[in-house]
Formats: structure tokens, sequence, C-alpha cells
């Protein structure tokens, strides 16, 4: 059963972490494109849309952190 857990855990922690980096390359290369798509549904200046995705990237790897990689490292180190 624990090493179910731990296996979950971890395959949680790598796909968060390639979806994370996802939406970095987006942010990153994609900028244009991305701000452009958006401000056809909302009038969102450009300064705001880049503070938006920051604090969301800065949300997102906090939530991983917490949610997956401690718990991994939790059952992990009381063996």
């Amino acid at each position: 059963m624990r090493e179910s857990v731990e296996s979950a855990l971890l395959w949680c922690t790598v796909i968060n972490y390639a979806l994370l980096m996802v939406w970095v390359a987006m942010v990153v290369f994609a900028k244009e494109p991305c701000y452009r798509l958006t401000s056809r549904w909302f009038s969102v200046p450009l300064a705001s849309f880049d503070l938006v995705n920051y604090a969301g990237i800065a949300a997102y790897k906090l939530a991983i952190l917490m949610f997956n990689l401690v718990p991994l490292l939790a059952l992990h180190l009381s063996d």
C-alpha cells in the first residue's frame, strides 16, 4: 500500500511539474499570442496579464511542493 502511495505521489509531482514547465514556456516564448487570446475575452492590460501569470505560476509551484513533493519526501524518509 505504501509503495503505491509513494508511486502515485511521484507521478503526480512529475506530471504537475511538466504542466508547470508548459505554462512557463508559454508565457516566456508565446507571450503575445497568449495575451491576444486572453484579451479577446477579458480587457486586461499587459502588466496585469504578466502579474497574474507570475502569481499563478508561483502559487502552482508552492501547491506542488506542499501537496505532492513534501508528502512524498515524508513517506520516503519515514522508513
